[in-house]
């Protein structure tokens, strides 16, 4: 699948890479571990909540 129309973005932000295994980023939202790892600096979002926010952003206008 390519990153563009992936649905698990959000549109005009970067991707974190995906983790290899453990220890894993927890969300900034629920606080759920992400596919992204500890290390990543940013915002990291649990697919849950990545889902949530693009369905607000496109709903948004």
């Amino acid at each position: 699948m390519s990153d563009e129309g992936d649905y698990r973005t959000i549109a005009g932000t970067a991707r974190p890479p995906d983790a290899d295994g453990p220890p894993y980023a927890d969300c900034v939202l629920c606080r759920e571990p992400t596919e992204y790892p500890e290390s990543y600096r940013g915002i990291t979002l649990c697919p849950r909540c990545e889902w949530q926010e693009a369905q607000r952003s496109a709903c948004s206008g």
